[in-house]
């Protein structure tokens, strides 16, 4: 077996860090494309306890020669990279307690987390930043997003993150405000098997008044018996390529026939219950290593499964008025109780024969939500009266992830190869709504006043079931050659191609009937569209999905790029990493014709454009422990599929319903920073940064109300934007050990990680300004206000970590702070103030403590989150007019888990 020493490893991780396509398996942080960091022999055992230690190293050479090499062994390897880098480490990942990843990212220096795992970096939304695994592109299960949510990566399947704040050419254009790039487990060295399991309790939740339906058998392990397949009378419907609905070849008869097998009782019917679960996680990971003569084969493989609750009591209200003055237009609670399921499995392999490796792994994550709401409100069209919603759903999001990668060395040349393929799918069958209305006071003509009814499309309630379902292949590959033109200068030249598709369909129905007995219109939903009932009072189903061809999509996205790039040491203690990438792409998203119209009202886009897209970085080391790192570069952002269709699409974590533009462009961004970093000891550093950006054509959401009043999110592109601010990042370890002679401090220190970030960003509307929506030339005025912020942007990011460790044995206790201020959600509707969230002060507690037991291993962790009991708000605030487009609690939650390590 290959034995490497401490300080090769760390020069592997800072090489790995921009070395292409480096997967780093047992690296930690990768990144592709990159070439690699010419690193000088490392420094003797003694220097390396030095930062930056400068050393001689004699090398027997033979039976009179003797090789002098000098180095510099350099163990911060955020400093060594040529790039402003932040590294989350397995170490670092585990401190937080994270149980997925986006959860550890809110920690880093300029990041804030939005909304289902989706990562912000210094104010700039998802869409300006860049998510890959092990060096390569991901596909996302979101209808909305083409950016993968990092919520749905388990910590345990993730080794390190690197986060690359600055652009290189090496990596791909989309590169607004970094790029996040996974890393998968590491190959083990020796043999090894885990087992680790936990219980988690939410305050707002667990043992607390929830809502839930049946389902089927197996909904607990987050995968579908079968019961939510589609019925085969509707799946031939689906095929006919007719509107269903009577009259388009489809009599009352057979539509009667479609609806009795979709009565399906068990996603119908919402029940309550008064102690709902508490959550659960059980995992096991183990790997091993085949030595054999002139190299070695590693295995790993790990699977995890996770079943967390979360109820959510909410207001959730409207305004038509431009000042939000007098009662809301509607105004309703809603208890919305979600279970989610997440499921993963990693497997991979590791060759290395001599100086070659080779790489490939495997990933699978299913992340499935079951979702019931019941909602009690009201609305100004209907006066004087009270309105029930019940709402069942079934989210399945699932990704599934092949790559490769060839590592090959050759004396100065370096030659890296690699191919991934990668699907994403969303499945949501059965998604039912009814809705139920009640009179305040009987009266002689309606002596039902008193009760709920629902008389399925009159004035008095609905109902309604969709199916959609989501499909996205993305393929992708590059070659990178890097070649050692002199010790300190290395040139890299490298190509990469990806090519994504997406399909999407959602089909969408409402069930109706006229004249039904005032007995019936108070049955529950499952009664209601009984066998019985549909076939006694001519129940029919209308299909409602969009005739003009934005039911169901096409997208595509395939880019072609090359660039070069130069690094080299200029002067002594000066470096420069210059290069420039050619990026060529084509964005379509074509709306199909699913009824045979032979047209749609709405057209295709196609976005086809290249760039020329340069960066330069230098890096001017100032003191032996000081440097400056000054950035510049020009980058782009692309409009997202599903914003480009205009297909109404419901959100089920904001109960939003969204709706895409076809006339979106592409964004341009000139970026540029400068940066201070002082390392004043090994893994200890303050760095300070300023950094400015400018937009154009940034894409921001706005809100519109429908003329049911419900709050509609579209997209459009503002005329240019500005956003600029600095960042303070300080991390220092205070030794206990002079605090008391007691072994007990020994070996302890005080760990202070803090950092904060400032962030302002203006959008720039003038006179005559214009924005495109659907087509049609608009004023841009009269979408966004000059001046306002950037959709997503808190003005203040603040971090702090206070942890007390043991550095000889397992022992850490962490008091972790998250604080964001105020940020635009969504700008407002007709003039009215912009929707603002408020995220507030979270403060968590971690603490990890390792024990030995028959001589085993054991791990023991525990959390305490959101100790504070922030609540969550999304607000629109016009002098003392509030109106609360999404308000609830947020509970405390408390978890205990071990893991046994053989």
């Amino acid at each position: 077996m290959t034995k490497r020493p401490i300080f090769a490893s760390l020069l592997l991780l800072s090489s790995a860090l921009v070395a292409p396509a480096a997967l780093a398996q047992d690296t930690g942080a990768p990144a592709p494309d990159a070439p690699p960091v010419t690193t000088e022999a490392p420094a003797t055992d003694d220097a390396a306890a030095q930062d930056d230690e400068q050393g001689d190293v004699s090398i027997p050479g033979g039976a009179d020669q003797e090789i002098v090499v000098t180095g510099r062994f350099t163990p911060n390897i955020v400093r060594a990279t040529p790039e402003v880098v932040s590294v989350l480490s397995s170490a670092d990942i585990a401190r937080t307690g994270e149980g997925d990843i986006s959860g550890s990212l809110q920690r880093v220096t300029g990041l804030s987390v939005v909304g289902g795992g989706f990562v912000y970096v210094r104010g700039l939304g998802d869409r300006y930043s860049l998510a890959l695994l092990n060096g390569s592109p991901l596909p996302s299960p979101e209808p909305l997003k083409r950016v993968v949510p990092l919520d749905i990566f388990p910590s345990n399947v993730i080794d390190s993150t690197l986060v690359q704040k600055s652009y290189s050419a090496n990596f791909p254009g989309e590169f607004g405000g970094g790029v996040i790039n996974l890393t998968t487990k590491a190959i083990p060295r020796e043999p090894f098997i885990t087992f680790s399991g936990g219980i988690g309790w939410d305050s707002e939740t667990t043992n607390q008044l929830g809502y839930t339906y049946y389902g089927s058998d197996t909904d607990g392990t987050g995968f579908d018996d079968g019961s939510r397949d589609v019925p085969s009378l509707l799946k031939a419907a689906f095929a006919s390529g007719k509107p269903i609905l009577e009259g388009a070849d489809f009599s009352q008869e057979d539509l009667e026939f479609i609806q009795m097998e979709l009565v399906n009782s068990d996603t119908t019917l919402l029940q309550q219950n008064d102690h709902i679960p508490i959550n659960w996680s059980a995992g096991i990971t183990g790997g091993t290593t085949i030595p054999f003569a002139d190299g070695e084969l590693g295995i790993i493989a790990t699977a995890g499964i996770s079943n967390k609750w979360r109820t959510r009591d909410t207001l959730q209200q409207t305004s038509l008025n431009q000042d939000l003055s007098g009662d809301p237009q509607t105004s309703y609670n809603r208890v919305i109780t979600d279970n989610r399921i997440v499921v993963n499995a990693l497997l991979g392999f590791g060759l290395e024969i001599g100086e070659h490796k080779l790489r490939w792994t495997n990933l699978f994550i299913r992340d499935t939500l079951k979702q019931a709401r019941l909602g009690l409100g009201t609305d100004a069209n209907q006066v004087g009266r009270d309105i029930m919603k019940q709402d069942t759903a079934w989210y399945e999001r699932q990704l599934i992830n092949t790559q490769f990668v060839g590592e090959f060395h050759f004396d100065q040349l370096k030659v890296d190869l690699r191919g991934a393929y990668a699907n994403s799918q969303r499945e949501a069958p059965y998604e039912r709504g009814f809705t139920y209305v009640r009179t305040n006071l009987p009266t002689a003509q309606d002596p039902t006043g008193n009760k709920f009814v629902n008389d399925l499309g009159g004035n008095r309630g609905d109902a309604t079931i969709a199916f959609s379902d989501l499909n996205e292949d993305l393929w992708s590959g590059g070659v990178d050659l890097s070649y050692e033109l002199a010790p300190q200068i290395t040139a890299t030249v490298g190509y990469a191609y990806s090519d994504t598709s997406r399909t999407a369909v959602r089909r969408a129905f409402q069930f109706r009937a006229s004249g039904l007995p005032v007995p019936v219109t108070q049955l529950r939903p499952d009664y209601l569209l009984s066998d019985a009932s549909i076939q006694l009072y001519d129940i029919t189903l209308v299909e409602t999905s969009a005739q003009d061809g934005t039911a169901a999509f096409d997208a595509g996205l395939t880019t072609h790029a090359g660039y070069a790039q130069l690094q080299a040491e200029i002067v002594s203690g000066m470096n420069v990493n210059v290069g420039v990438r050619y990026e060529d792409g084509k964005q379509t998203v074509v709306p199909i014709d699913l009824f045979g119209t032979g047209g749609s009202a709405i057209a295709a886009t196609n976005i086809k454009n290249d760039y020329w897209l340069p960066a330069v970085t230098l890096t001017w080391e100032v003191a032996p422990d000081m440097q400056l790192r000054l950035n510049a570069a020009n980058t782009i952002a692309r409009p997202q599929f599903r914003e480009l269709i205009a297909q109404i699409y419901q959100d089920p974590e904001s109960n939003r319903q969204f709706r895409g533009n076809p006339s979106l462009a592409d964004s341009e961004l000139w970026n540029s920073e400068l940066r201070y970093e002082w390392y004043f000891a090994k893994d200890q550093r303050f760095t300070a940064a300023g950094f400015f950006k400018k937009i154009e054509n940034p894409i921001e959401a706005y809100t519109s109300l429908s003329t049911d009043s419900i709050a509609n999110t579209s997209f459009a592109n503002a005329p240019k934007a500005l956003l600029y601010g600095g960042e303070v990042e300080v991390q220092k370890y205070f030794a206990l050990d002079k605090l008391s002679d007691s072994a007990f401090w020994a070996s302890r220190r005080l760990v202070l990680i803090g950092n904060y970030t400032y962030t302002k960003s203006e959008i720039q509307v003038g006179a005559g300004d214009t924005t495109v929506i659907n087509g049609v030339v608009q004023d841009a005025s009269n979408f966004f206000f000059d001046g306002a912020p950037l959709t997503g942007q808190s003005d203040h990011l603040v971090n702090v970590q206070i942890g007390l460790e043991d550095q000889d044995n397992l022992s850490q206790q962490t008091l972790l702070l998250t604080y964001a201020s105020p940020r635009v959600t969504s700008r407002g509707p007709s003039g009215q103030p912009d929707i603002r969230e408020k995220p507030g002060i979270s403060l968590d507690f971690v603490a990890r403590q390792g024990i030995s037991l028959l001589d085993k291993e054991i791990e023991l962790k525990f959390e305490a989150r959101n100790l504070t009991g922030r609540n969550y708000e999304e607000v629109q605030q016009a002098g003392d007019n509030r109106i609360f487009l999404n308000r609830y609690k947020l509970g405390r939650t408390f978890s205990l888990s071990a893991s046994l390590k053989f």
